[in-house]
């Protein structure tokens, strides 16, 4: 029957795990997504280990790391002083195949799983449809999407998960209460071939450098370095994105006698938020449609993946015979997560780095090193930062 599968709204790394998650268990799927085209834009780029746990199983890890760059080592940073602490994510060898941050853009995973789910005979694809309208009964749900040149689609499915991102017609389209906060400063980032390993010999690849005035992250992705300003909400988008001004913020990063070369830039909101209610009935949300954080810890798209997978092994479950009240479990493990961990790491992170009582800023870093120096509570601590104690934790919730 047509209806009997899944539909997933959302053809990113979020709605491609959970439909490569169900295939692989049987469970027929639908993709629907408004871009044909994958932008290999420079999003989020950090996979931590429990995600290559979870992208291992379908088969796409090893692609991952084929076109990734492998980074043990975090640090937080003083924009004057320097190496504050330095985390080791090798510590965690027994807890993972994969003690490492890998840095590798998301749009390497999407393609990854676009070619895998094209060639399977239970994934049916849909490109360029836009959905405008969702409606369910008690045992199904009507997804409405339309083409380009304005003809309509008409999908019937017995679940529904909207993984479209930040702006989620589906969440929209539900009574959902989005809880949370705007932060006010918007965030720059900007993409360039300068090596700051060259001039700072104790640079790790993931750096959050703290500072009273402009705090900034570095990261280094395979082929460039990544930098993160936040910047007043008042300064408008000419004015931020002008070159003089880009050149202006980066020389006083790192003086350098010849330009910055800029391969990319950005300007982004940044929300707080997770929505009251993951599961609608048949519908259920996923990903940025369920959370939004800031990106301070890399926690964003991965737990995303993680509410796919989750959720992927629950409709399987149902698909062969389990309960549909089991989807109840999903939503409160995983709202769990999303408050209790990826948002309270991401807050904290950018506490730390926006700081500006300097005694408040000598105890965050006297808490650090003590973290660093104490090989138990490093390990505790890097547990929480890759995210795994807080899958073990939410299994535990029932």
């Amino acid at each position: 029957m047509a209806s009997n599968r899944v539909i997933v709204v959302g053809g990113g790394p979020v709605g491609l795990v959970a439909a490569a998650t169900l295939a692989m268990q049987g469970v027929p799927v639908t993709v629907v997504e408004e871009s044909a085209d994958i932008t290999e834009d420079l999003r989020a780029s950090t996979f931590h280990p429990p995600t290559l746990e979870f992208l291992a199983t379908l088969g796409v890890t090893q692609s991952l790391h084929d076109r990734g760059l492998i980074s043990p080592l975090w640090q937080f940073r003083d924009r004057k002083q320097g190496a504050v602490a330095t985390f080791d994510l090798s510590l965690l060898r027994d807890e993972t195949p994969y003690p490492y941050r890998l840095q590798c853009e998301q749009w390497k995973l999407t393609q990854a799983l676009r070619e895998k789910l094209a060639a399977n005979p239970d994934v049916t694809l849909h490109y360029g449809l836009t959905a405008t309208s969702v409606e369910q009964n008690a045992d199904r749900v009507l997804l409405t999407a339309k083409r380009a040149d304005g003809s309509e689609e008409k999908l019937e499915a017995r679940y529904l998960i909207a993984a479209d991102g930040a702006r989620s017609f589906i969440r929209h389209s539900l009574p959902v209460n989005f809880e949370g906060m705007t932060i006010p400063e918007r965030y720059l980032s900007l993409s360039t071939t300068f090596e700051y390993r060259d001039a700072i010999p104790d640079l790790a690849g993931i750096a959050y450098v703290s500072d009273p005035d402009e705090w900034v992250t570095l990261l280094r992705t395979p082929t460039l370095w990544r930098v993160l300003f936040p910047t007043d909400p008042a300064e408008g988008d000419e004015a931020m994105m002008a070159p003089a001004r880009l050149e202006e913020r980066l020389q006083a990063l790192v003086p350098k006698d010849t330009p910055y070369e800029v391969v990319h830039k950005t300007a982004y909101r940044v929300h707080e938020r997770v929505a009251d209610r993951y599961v609608h009935g048949r519908v259920i949300l996923a990903g940025d449609a369920a959370h939004l954080n800031n990106p301070l810890g890399g926690m964003g798209m991965n737990g995303g993946i993680h509410d796919a997978m989750n959720l992927g092994e629950k409709l399987a479950a149902i698909w062969q015979g389990t309960e549909p009240e089991i989807l109840g479990r999903y939503e409160r493990q995983r709202r769990k997560v999303a408050i209790e961990a990826v948002q309270a790491q991401a807050l904290r992170n950018r506490s730390i780095l926006n700081e500006r009582d300097p005694a408040k800023r000598q105890a965050y870093y006297d808490d650090l090193r003590a973290v660093a120096d104490d090989p138990v509570r490093h390990k505790g601590y890097v547990m929480r930062s890759s995210m795994i104690q807080s899958l073990r934790d939410a299994a535990t919730v029932e």
